[in-house]
C-alpha cells in the first residue's frame, strides 16, 4: 500500500570532533529534534539527521599532540557527543559520521563524477588558511586582523602553498542566483538571503577541493596524493546518508527516494555560505535537486562575546542537563533564543525562566487545577455543562494552536512556545477570575455548581492541550502532566488533528496528583528547593488606602522577569486621525514589525523618530486606542520640562533584550 504522508527531512551541521561540543551546539541540535518531533506527531514520515565532520588537518594535529592515531582521537570524541544527544534526549533517525565506509566511497564517485564532467580543475593555491576554519582567506581580510589572527579562533593564519584540485564555483553563480530569486524561502531568515545575494554578486572565485600537505582524509580516486578538501566531503554527507548512488552505478536507495530534496538544513550562520554557496553549486554540477530551505540561525553567546572550542569559554551542557535536568534546557534554549537571531546565554537566565515560565506559571496551573478537583469535585474531571460554559478558554486554544503551528511551518521555535504559554497563563488569570473557591460555597443544585463544573473542566483541558503542544520541546514534562490528570495512554497515542481539538478530556477522569513539575531553584545554593507545593501564582499588588504618595511598592524578581524589554527600530511614523496626542508607530524588533500607538504627538514630530532605536515592552496584552491596535508599549520620562524617549546610547541590534 502506498504511503501518501507528508515528508519531511531535517538536518543539523555535522560537527567537528576536535573537542567536546559546547551549549551553541546543543542548540541547533535541540531545535532540529523539536521540528523533528512536530513532524512526526503530525504524523508525517521523518527523518532527522546528525552527526560528525571527522577529517582534516586539525583533527590530524590534534590527534598528534596527544599521540593518538586521527580515528583513536574522534572515536573518544564522537562518543562523548552520543552521550551528550543521549543525555539532551535528541531522536536523530541516523548518526552519520564521515569515516564510515558508506560515506567515503561515495565521496570519492562525486569527486570522480565532477572531474570527469570538467568541473574539478588541477591547478596550484596560494594564500592564507586557518586551520581552525578549515577555511582560505583573502590578503584583503588578513591585513584586517591584528597580528593575522583569525578573528573567530583567535589563532594565527597560515601561508599555505600547494598543488590543489579546483571545483568551479563561478561557473553556476549566476544559476545560484537565479535560483535564490525564484525560490525567496530557499534561505532564511531574510536577512541571511540578503547577505548571500550581496556576497554572490561580488564575484565567486573557484574552490579549492583537495590538500596534499596532510594525509587524513579521504583520497582523490585518481591522485592519491591529494586528500578531498572538507567541503566536498563534509556536504555530501547529507545525500550519503540517505543512500545517494550507494551501488556506484547511479542506483539510489529506498530513504533517497523519500526524503531527497531535504526540506531543512538547520545550521549557525557562520557557516552560511558553504551551505547557501557552495553546497548548492555542488548539488546543481551533480544535475540533482536543491534543498528546500537553508536556515541559518543565530549563534548563543556569552555576555563577554561568542563561544569558541578553540577560546575554550565554553559552556558544557552535560553539567547543566545533571544539574537542572533535560527539559529546563531545552526550553530555555528554545524560547531564549530569538527567531534567526544572537542570543545571549547566562545561568541566571536559564534560572529565571525555569522558575518563572515552568515553576509559576505552568507547575503552578497544574498544582491549583489539580488541587480544586480533589477539593471541589471528589477528585473526578466533572463533565462540561455547555449551557454554563464561557467559552473563554476554548476560544483562545483555537488561536493558540493555528499561532503555534504557523510558527512551527516557519521554524520560529519561541514563538511557537509563546503561543502555549498564551493558554497557560490566561488559564492562570482564568482562575482568579472565576474563583472555584467561591463558586463552591453554592448549595446543591445551585446554577453555581454547574458553573463550577465548567470552569474545572476547562481549566483541565487547557493542561490537557498545553502537554499536547509541549510534545516537540520537552520531553519528560508532558508525560508527568498526562499522568496527574489521570489521562489513558500516552500524550503522543492520540492522532494530533484529534489531540489539539478541544474537548479530549473524557468526564470522569480521575486526576492523580503528584510532586510539583519545577522546584524553584535557588541560584546561590546550585539546586533545586522542592517545596510542598510550588509557591502560589502571583497576584497583582493593590496599595493600603491611604497610603503616602512616593511610598514605592515592592516586587519580586519573578515580577520583574514577567517584562519582557526590548530594543525596537522606528522605521515610520504617522499622526493618528482627529487624536491631537495620538501617533503611529511602525517598529522592527529583529525580524518582526509591530505597531504601536502612543501619546507622544506633543513631544516628537513623526520625522523626527524614524530611525531611533526606543525601548518597548514586548508583551503586553494588544489594545485599540481610536480603533488603531497597539502591540507593546514604549518608554519614556516625564517631569514639568516635558518628555524623552528611552533610547539606547550606541547602536544595537533591534530585538535585543533589555535587562
Amino acid at each position: 500500500m502506498a504511503d501518501n504522508r507528508e515528508r519531511f527531512y531535517i538536518t543539523t551541521p555535522i560537527y567537528y570532533p576536535s573537542a567536546n561540543l559546547h551549549i551553541g551546539h546543543s542548540y541547533t541540535t535541540v531545535a532540529a529534534d523539536a521540528l523533528a518531533r512536530y513532524h512526526r506527531f503530525r504524523g508525517h514520515d521523518t527523518w532527522f539527521l546528525t552527526g560528525t565532520d571527522e577529517h582534516g588537518l586539525k583533527i590530524e594535529r590534534k590527534a598528534a599532540s596527544v599521540d593518538k592515531t586521527p580515528q583513536d582521537y574522534v572515536d573518544g570524541i564522537v562518543a562523548g557527543i552520543q552521550r551528550l544527544w543521549s543525555a539532551l534526549r535528541i531522536s536523530y533517525d541516523d548518526f552519520i559520521r564521515t569515516t564510515e565506509p558508506r560515506h567515503e566511497r561515495v565521496v570519492q564517485q562525486i569527486f570522480q563524477q565532477l572531474f570527469n564532467q570538467g568541473d574539478i580543475y588541477k591547478a596550484e593555491y596560494e594564500g592564507w588558511y586557518c586551520v581552525g576554519c578549515e577555511a582560505f582567506y583573502t590578503e584583503t581580510q588578513v591585513k584586517e586582523w591584528p597580528d593575522k589572527k583569525c578573528p573567530d579562533h583567535d589563532k594565527p593564519v597560515e601561508w599555505v602553498k600547494e598543488e590543489s584540485y579546483f571545483f568551479r564555483l563561478s561557473k553556476y553563480a549566476g544559476r545560484l542566483l537565479a535560483h535564490i530569486e525564484a525560490n525567496p524561502d530557499f534561505i532564511q531568515p531574510p536577512s541571511r538571503r540578503n547577505e548571500i545575494v550581496s556576497f554572490i554578486k561580488q564575484g565567486l572565485e573557484d574552490l579549492c577541493v583537495s590538500r596534499t600537505t596532510f594525509t587524513w582524509g579521504i583520497p582523490v580516486p585518481f591522485d592519491p596524493k591529494h586528500v578531498i578538501y572538507v567541503w566536498v566531503d563534509a556536504l555530501s554527507n547529507y545525500i550519503t546518508a540517505i543512500g545517494y548512488d550507494q551501488n556506484g552505478e547511479g542506483e539510489h536507495g529506498p530513504l533517497w527516494e523519500r526524503f531527497w530534496p531535504a526540506d531543512v538544513h538547520l545550521i549557525g550562520k557562520d557557516i552560511l555560505r558553504f551551505h547557501a554557496i557552495i553546497w548548492p553549486i555542488l548539488l546543481m554540477a551533480l544535475n540533482l535537486p536543491l534543498p528546500k530551505k537553508v536556515f541559518g540561525h543565530g549563534w548563543v553567546l556569552l555576555q563577554s562575546g561568542k563561544m569558541s572550542k578553540t577560546r575554550g569559554n565554553v559552556v558544557d551542557p552535560l553539567e547543566l542537563v545533571a544539574k537542572y535536568g533535560v527539559d529546563p534546557i531545552r526550553y530555555y534554549l528554545l524560547r531564549e533564543v530569538p527567531f534567526g537571531q544572537d542570543g545571549v546565554y547566562s545561568e541566571e537566565a536559564l534560572v529565571l525562566r525555569t522558575n518563572v515560565d515552568l515553576a509559576n506559571d505552568l507547575g503552578n496551573l497544574l498544582s491549583r487545577t489539580t488541587q480544586m478537583v480533589d477539593k471541589f469535585a471528589g477528585g473526578e474531571v466533572p463533565a462540561l455543562p455547555a449551557a454554563d460554559d464561557d467559552g473563554i478558554l476554548r476560544d483562545l486554544a483555537g488561536e493558540v494552536v493555528a499561532e503555534y503551528e504557523a510558527a512551527l511551518d516557519r521554524l520560529d521555535l519561541p514563538n511557537a512556545l509563546a503561543a502555549i504559554w498564551r493558554l497557560v497563563n490566561r488559564a492562570n488569570k482564568y482562575i482568579d477570575e472565576t474563583a472555584p473557591w467561591n463558586l463552591a460555597k453554592a448549595p446543591a443544585g445551585d446554577s453555581g455548581r454547574n458553573r463550577l463544573a465548567a470552569v474545572l473542566y476547562n481549566l483541565v483541558e487547557s493542561l490537557r492541550l498545553s502537554a499536547v503542544l509541549l510534545v516537540p520541546f520537552l520531553v519528560e514534562t508532558p508525560g508527568r502532566i498526562w499522568a496527574q490528570l489521570g489521562l489513558p495512554g500516552e500524550v503522543r497515542s492520540s492522532d494530533y488533528g484529534a489531540a489539539v481539538g478541544w474537548g479530549g478530556t473524557p468526564a470522569g477522569t480521575r486526576i492523580a496528583r503528584g510532586q510539583p513539575l519545577f522546584p524553584r531553584i535557588d541560584l546561590k545554593a546550585g539546586e533545586a528547593a522542592a517545596a510542598s507545593e510550588p509557591a502560589p501564582a502571583p497576584t497583582p499588588a493593590r496599595a493600603e488606602h491611604g497610603a503616602e504618595e512616593g511610598v514605592v511598592e515592592l516586587i519580586s524578581i519573578d515580577d520583574f522577569a514577567k517584562v519582557q524589554l526590548r530594543v525596537a527600530e522606528i522605521v515610520s511614523a504617522e499622526k493618528v486621525e482627529k487624536a491631537d496626542k495620538l501617533l503611529k508607530l511602525q517598529v522592527r524588533l529583529g525580524e518582526e514589525t509591530r505597531q504601536i500607538v502612543s501619546g507622544i504627538a506633543q513631544h516628537y514630530t513623526p520625522e523626527s523618530l524614524v530611525g531611533k532605536r526606543i525601548v518597548v515592552v514586548a508583551n503586553l496584552k494588544p489594545v485599540k486606542l481610536r480603533g488603531i491596535e497597539s502591540a507593546g508599549m514604549l518608554l519614556a520620562a516625564s517631569n514639568e520640562d516635558g518628555l524623552t524617549l528611552v533610547t539606547t546610547d550606541r547602536p544595537i541590534v533591534s530585538g535585543s533584550k533589555v535587562k
